[in-house]
C-alpha cells in the first residue's frame, strides 16, 4: 500500500475508480431523471442545464443513463473478472503442483483454447442465445424454482455474458499461476512442509497458491478494464446487454443512429470507458510496481 501511495498516477487511478463505484451505487440518488422515461418532446437536446449531457433519441437524459450504465459495466467487469481469476488460478495451480501427464494434458487445452480467436467465439457463443436454454431449465420441477427465483433477480442473458466473458479469458491466468508455481516448489519453505509430511493438497492451498496471488491481482485489475471493453463492444453490435436497460456500449450503439447530429450521444459513453479503463490500467502498473519493489 504504501508503493501504491508513492506512485501518483495509480493513486489518481484508484482515486477514479473509487468515485466511480461510489457514483453507481449512488446512482438512484445522484441521477436527476429516470434512465428508462421516455421524453419524445425533448428528444435529442443538446449539453444544457436542463440536461448536463444532453438526451437521446427518445429523450432519455444521457447523464441518467451513464450513471446506471456504470452499474452494469462495472458488474460485468468484475464478475467476469472473478469467473477467469477462479478458473485460472484453480487449473495454473493444479497443473504447476501436479506436473507430469497432468501439466500436459491441462496446458495443451490452454494452448488449443488460446489458438481460438476469442472474440469470434463470444460471438458465437453468445449468438446460440444459451439464455433460452437456460430458461428452459424452469420447467424441470426440481430446479425450476430455483432457476425461477434466479431470473427474477438477474437477467439470464447478463449471467451469459459474463460468465461467457470470464470463461474465454482464463487461459492467460493459468499460464501465469503455473509458472509460479513451477519456481515456488522449488523453494526450500515447500520443502519444509515436505519433509513434515504435510500432504499435496495443503502444500498446495496453504504455502503455493497463496504466494502465487501477487501477479495474479494484477492481471486481474488490468483485467476488469478489458472485460469492460469486451461488453462495450458486444453491446455496441447489439450482442450485450440489450435495450431498454442502460450500459455503456448500448448508449453508445444507440448514440450511432444520430452521430451526425448528436454528437453528444457518443462522447459520453466513449469518454466513460477510455477513463475507466486508463483508471483500472494505472491501478494495475501501481500495485505491479509496488511488488517488484518489495
Amino acid at each position: 500500500m504504501r508503493g501504491i501511495f508513492r506512485n501518483r498516477l495509480a493513486l489518481a487511478g484508484g482515486a477514479l475508480l473509487a468515485l466511480l463505484g461510489v457514483a453507481a451505487l449512488a446512482a438512484p440518488w445522484l441521477a436527476p431523471y429516470d434512465p428508462l422515461g421516455v421524453n419524445l418532446p425533448e428528444a435529442l437536446l443538446p449539453p444544457s442545464p436542463a440536461h448536463w449531457l444532453g438526451t437521446d433519441t427518445l429523450g432519455r437524459d444521457v447523464l441518467s443513463r451513464l450513471l446506471f450504465g456504470a452499474r452494469i459495466s462495472l458488474v460485468i467487469g468484475f464478475i467476469a473478472v472473478g469467473v477467469s481469476m477462479l478458473v485460472g488460478v484453480s487449473v495454473g495451480a493444479v497443473a504447476g503442483s501436479w506436473g507430469g501427464w497432468v501439466d500436459a494434458v491441462l496446458m495443451r487445452l490452454v494452448d488449443t483454447l488460446l489458438a481460438i480467436p476469442t472474440f469470434f467465439l463470444l460471438l458465437a457463443i453468445i449468438a446460440m442465445d444459451p439464455a433460452e436454454r437456460l430458461l428452459a431449465l424452469g420447467a424441470w420441477p426440481v430446479v425450476g424454482p430455483a432457476f425461477a427465483a434466479l431470473f427474477q433477480a438477474v437477467d439470464p442473458r447478463l449471467v451469459i455474458l459474463m460468465a461467457a466473458i470470464g470463461l474465454m479469458s482464463w487461459m492467460g491466468v493459468a499460464r501465469l499461476v503455473r509458472a509460479e508455481i513451477l519456481s515456488l516448489k522449488e523453494r526450500e519453505f515447500v520443502l519444509a512442509a515436505r519433509l513434515v509430511g504435510a500432504s499435496r493438497w495443503r502444500i498446495l492451498s496453504t504455502h503455493l497458491v497463496p504466494n502465487a496471488l501477487a501477479p495474479v491481482v494484477v492481471n486481474a485489475t488490468l483485467g476488469v478494464g478489458g472485460a469492460i471493453l469486451t461488453e462495450s463492444v458486444l453491446s455496441y453490435l447489439g450482442l450485450g446487454v440489450q435495450p431498454p436497460i442502460p450500459s455503456w456500449g448500448n448508449i453508445l450503439n444507440e448514440g450511432r443512429i444520430a452521430l451526425g447530429v448528436a454528437w453528444w450521444l457518443t462522447l459520453s459513453p466513449g469518454v466513460a470507458i477510455l477513463v475507466t479503463v486508463l483508471a483500472f490500467n494505472l491501478l494495475g502498473e501501481g500495485i505491479r510496481d509496488a511488488i517488484a519493489r518489495r
